[in-house]
């Protein structure tokens, strides 16, 4: 129903009309005519009977006051990230798993399965540190999160890295109990794993702004560019499709090519994974890593160094075999163009290995690769003309010069022509009998690693790290893993749903579904405006509904949503444990 100004000639009538249906049509049946729209006004009825009738709808007066700004906002708290990663928790078993095992262990005073996913939470939205997610916790409503303190977010993160008192099987780095979680999650998603063609192998480091554990703090080669911190180093291990198998942490001075091996074993022994082509980049490639995975009988696809290896240099490189060009049909319409070609090198004599590798070309990258050493020669061209000493400690000039003078530098040609040999160009080795194109292919798919890596270090940003033991900082680490493997399972469902909203704009969009409390004549109302952006499309695509726009709560029992109770609670009492675990 609705009110509707008729007009007849000059005069206007106010009327209350209503919308039926007849057959395929709509049809407007006009239900009173309330008098002439003038003489309502002039003597001031309209405005009675507004009122009057408000006593009878004040859903619709709260919906209205809402979209006009004109109610007060500060009970508001966010829902729409609680929602829809909740219920990826639930699908994906990681609350299940979490409380199988806190099953078996102490109790802790609060509920270590809610800290968890909060900490998980806070990593997909804003990420930083667990002392900044206690304090973002106040505008967020998450079920059975409320009260949360510092200390408890610690002691979750503790409990996570803990290291179990059994340690067969352990490898490279102690077993713990967040080891359990993984492989039961990979247990309960076994189906999808049970012939993995690939798996996808790549490590990263993260610094700590502190001396770190006990040793994961250590100095080593820093990709973050600051061997002045300590650091420690992260590996992610991923299927075919870019699912989050397992996590492996150790200290900040272990080397790449010792990362390897240990991961193999750990995926044999304690993951079962028999049959599978391991796929990492050229920073784990050793002669006794490639001996180790031969003798094994594990395929493999490996980076090769194009630079330093004699090899791949001067063999590999020279072959004059034509490349043969592929398309490749990459998500949302996308192409990219590779040529490839297979190189085999060897004696062929008894008792020699030929080694196979496959020389692949990216003629986009090659481009990209011109640009940039084009704009580093003018800058370089720019820095020689204000003296030498400019250039001191730079690596980016470094390997276009030389010293032909004594104690001067000057560009150096030769150099310039031997970097531009290598525009787009990167080598595999490999042993598996998969056709050239396949590895290529194979080997692309370790680009989603890095991928998850820039999003671990730039929108899972786990830094600053505080913690100064070895179990909290594993827990913390832990917890971003576990938001990659809900992000995962996000973005699955968007394809499926061909929603194409950038991460970005679904971390903004969620964040601004939120909820108001208000009380208008001593009843407790709810209300939520609409889902802003792609809000919406992520609910339907994950398959969880809205709240409604209005809800009506019992007087008896005020709404827990509300950030001002669990604000008071926290802060009735005092602070426990804000110092550094």
């Amino acid at each position: 129903m609705f009110f509707r100004i008729k007009p007849s000639g000059e005069r206007r009538y106010l009327q209350i009309v209503e919308n039926t249906r007849d057959g395929a049509r709509t049809v407007q049946r006009v239900l009173a005519t309330l008098g002439r729209v003038e003489e309502l006004q002039a003597d001031g009825k309209l405005d009675v009977l507004l009122r009057s009738g408000a006593r009878f709808c004040e859903t619709a007066l709260l919906i209205s006051s809402l979209q006009a700004g004109a109610l007060e906002t500060s009970a508001a708290v966010r829902i729409g990230a609680p929602m829809i990663f909740s219920r990826l928790w639930e699908q994906t078993g990681c609350r299940t798993v979490i409380e199988e095992q806190l099953a078996k262990r102490r109790g802790f005073g609060f509920s270590v399965e809610r800290a968890v996913f909060a900490s998980v939470l806070h990593r997909l939205m804003v990420s930083g540190s667990d002392r900044a997610c206690e304090k973002w916790l106040d505008a967020y409503h998450i079920d059975g999160a409320e009260g949360l303190e510092l200390h408890q977010l610690y002691r979750a993160m503790a409990w996570l890295g803990e290291e179990l008192a059994d340690q067969g099987g352990a490898t490279r780095a102690p077993r713990r109990i967040k080891d359990l979680l993984e492989e039961a999650l990979f247990e309960r998603r076994r189906s999808l794993f049970s012939d993995l063609s690939v798996v996808l192998f790549d490590t990263t480091s993260l610094m700590f702004y502190g001396a770190g554990g006990e040793s994961l703090g250590r100095h080593g080669k820093s990709k973050d560019h600051r061997p002045d911190l300590r650091q420690v180093v992260v590996g992610v291990v991923l299927d075919g499709e870019g699912r989050p198998i397992c996590s492996e942490t150790w200290p900040g001075n272990a080397t790449d090519v010792k990362a390897l091996l240990p991961v193999v074993t750990r995926l044999r022994e304690r993951f079962g994974i028999t049959r599978m082509c391991l796929v990492a980049d050229r920073g784990m490639i050793s002669a006794e890593t490639i001996a180790e995975l031969e003798a094994g009988g594990l395929e493999y696809i490996l980076g090769a160094r194009e630079r330093s290896d004699r090899e791949v240099r001067e063999i590999v490189l020279a072959d004059s075999k034509p490349m043969v060009p592929l398309i490749i049909q990459r998500a949302r319409g996308a192409e990219t163009a590779l040529e490839v070609k297979e190189v085999v090198v060897g004696d062929w004599g008894p008792g020699t290995k030929p080694r196979r590798y496959v020389v692949c070309f990216n003629p986009d990258e090659a481009k990209r690769d011109a640009a940039t050493r084009a704009a580093i020669l003018d800058s370089l061209r720019t820095t020689l003309q204000r003296g030498d000493k400019q250039l001191v400690g730079n690596t980016g000039y470094r390997r276009f010069l030389a010293t032909p003078r004594e104690g001067h530098f000057e560009i150096d040609a030769r150099r310039v022509e031997e970097d531009a040999r290598f525009d787009g160009l990167y080598v595999l080795r490999t042993n598996s009998k998969l056709p050239p194109l396949s590895v290529a292919l194979a080997y692309r798919q370790l680009w989603k690693v890095e991928a998850i890596f820039k999003t671990a270090k730039a929108i899972l940003e786990t830094r600053p790290i505080y913690h100064q033991s070895d179990t909290t900082i594993a827990g913390h680490l832990f917890c971003s893993f576990l938001a990659l493997l809900l992000r995962k399972e996000l973005d699955e469902r968007l394809v499926a749903a061909s929603v194409t909203a950038e991460w970005a704009d679904i971390v903004r969009d969620l964040d601004r579904v939120e909820q108001i409390t208000v009380d208008p004549q001593a009843k407790h109302f709810v209300l939520r405006p609409q889902a802003p952006g792609c809000a919406g499309s992520v609910f339907q695509a994950v398959g969880v509904a809205l709240p409604p726009l209005v809800r009506q709560l019992p007087l008896a029992t005020p709404p827990s949503s509300s950030p001002s109770v669990a604000s008071q609670r926290r802060r009735g009492r005092p602070r426990r444990g804000a110092t550094s675990a």
